[in-house]
This record gives structure tokens, C-alpha cells and sequence, in this order.
């Protein structure tokens, strides 16, 4: 299971498309339903989700036993936080709001070892689960993507993504479409908002990135893999159990 866990983080590329589970319920067996069904990633979004560190960490072990990557979206970008998602097995983190290069170089820093960073060495889980030598073997290799999701983020994106050790470009366009003034929410008909990502495309292209992006709106994803965005998030784990219990219950009224 190593082995072939190593084996799929390292042909992560921008030639393929990936479908990621966003993971909000604060539950291992839901976060194993979600990695059983076929997604390429899981991330646990403990950010906006309702997980604490313990629970976050069973659900890690829980998505550990399938073929999905297994990711975290940070609830801040402290450095003791983002060595202890590292240390407990992720491979990959999204690091939230972030504005410009100098706070992202900051954040890179606990992600790798000497001399790339200032990461302390101690992975725990993450040695167990992937390779005894993790620190030549693995951490080089993990999925680190800055959000963009802010105005600040938006105008200095070209400077953003030319920070070594970075591997992608995640947008948030819900939290972007609110910092740059949109009347509606994540809005991708929006001219002004589609602007913003042809704009942090063109910049994930130009540095060779992956580029993600979380969206309702399925139906463009044609467009959008016609700009370069590879990796695709929709609705959550909560929608997916609200959209069906509602349905449901539509159904057994009908």
C-alpha cells in the first residue's frame, strides 16, 4: 500500500484531470465513503470544516486505506500547524488566503527540510505510512498549494507562484469573488471573475503548477480546463448528504 501511495503522489501532473472529495463532517466513516467512490483526492477541509485535530487525524487513517491522496486544508497557516498535518500522514496541504509571496514563503518553510526549510523532523504517522526514509523519499514530493482567494492574492499572483517549492494553485472563487466586489457568489458567467482566472492560469502555466479550483458550477468545466485548471472540487461531503436527504424526502412525499 506504500508503495503504490508513493507511486501516485509522485505522477501528480498537469497532463491529467483529478476529481477531489471536499471533506467537512467530522467523521472517518464518512471520510471513507467519500475516498471509496472514486475521487482521486480527499481533502479535509479543516479550515471551514468541523473537525478537531484527533478527528482530522482518524479520518486521515480512514481515506489511508484507499487509493485517494489525502489532503488537508489548513485552518491557518502557522508553522506548528502545518508540521503537525505533515507529521500525521497529509500529503498534501492547501494553505488558505494567502496575499503575497513573503507570507507564503513563510508557510513553505514548515513544509520542507533543510536547507529548503525549517521543518522539524518528526513524522510520526507520515514515516509509517509511506516510507521509513521520508524525508529524501517523500517530502520532497508533497502537494503544496497556495489558495488564491483574495484581491491581495490576485494581484500579486504572478509573483506568488514563482516561490520555490510551491506545487500548485488552488482558487477559492466563493472567498475571491467577495474580496474583488462581485455581486454574487463564485459566479463563473461573471466577466470580472472569469478575468481573475484566466489571470491565475496563465500564472500556474507560466511555473508549470497545478492548478485546482472549487466550484458548483459542473457544467463549465469544459472552459475551465480550456484555461489549465486540472483539479476539480464540487459541493462538499455536508451538500452531497443535504442535496440527497432533501430528495429523499421529496420522493417519499410524492
Amino acid at each position: 500500500m506504500a508503495a503504490d501511495l508513493l507511486a501516485r503522489l509522485k505522477s501528480v501532473n498537469r497532463d491529467e484531470v483529478y476529481s477531489n472529495a471536499w471533506l467537512t463532517i467530522p467523521s472517518s466513516w464518512t471520510a471513507e465513503i467519500m475516498a471509496r467512490s472514486g475521487f482521486d483526492l480527499c481533502t479535509i477541509d479543516a479550515q471551514h470544516g468541523l473537525m478537531d485535530y484527533q478527528t482530522g487525524l482518524s479520518m486521515l487513517q480512514a481515506i489511508g486505506n484507499t487509493k485517494a491522496l489525502p489532503l488537508i486544508r489548513v485552518h491557518d497557516n502557522a508553522i506548528p500547524n502545518l508540521m503537525k498535518w505533515l507529521d500525521a500522514g497529509a500529503l498534501g496541504l492547501i494553505l488558505p488566503m494567502i496575499d503575497e509571496p513573503e507570507q507564503l514563503k513563510q508557510a513553505l518553510s514548515a513544509c520542507y527540510y533543510p536547507p529548503a526549510g525549517n521543518r522539524s523532523h518528526g513524522p510520526t504517522r507520515a514515516a509509517f505510512v509511506t516510507h521509513p526514509d521520508y524525508r529524501y523519499h517523500v517530502s520532497g514530493d508533497l502537494l503544496i498549494f497556495a489558495q488564491i482567494e483574495t484581491a491581495s492574492g490576485l494581484e500579486q499572483v504572478e509573483a506568488i507562484a514563482t516561490v520555490p517549492g510551491l506545487k500548485g494553485l488552488y482558487v477559492g472563487p466563493y472567498d475571491l469573488s467577495i474580496s474583488i466586489g462581485r455581486p454574487k457568489l463564485a459566479d463563473l458567467s461573471d466577466p470580472v471573475l472569469w478575468s481573475a482566472l484566466v489571470r491565475i492560469a496563465a500564472a500556474a502555466q507560466k511555473n508549470e503548477l497545478l492548478l485546482g479550483i472549487h466550484t458548483s458550477d459542473t457544467s463549465r468545466i469544459p472552459d475551465l480546463r480550456a484555461l489549465g485548471f486540472h483539479i476539480f472540487s464540487t459541493g462538499s461531503d455536508s451538500h452531497l448528504l443535504m442535496d440527497s436527504a432533501k430528495k429523499l424526502d421529496q420522493e417519499l412525499r410524492g
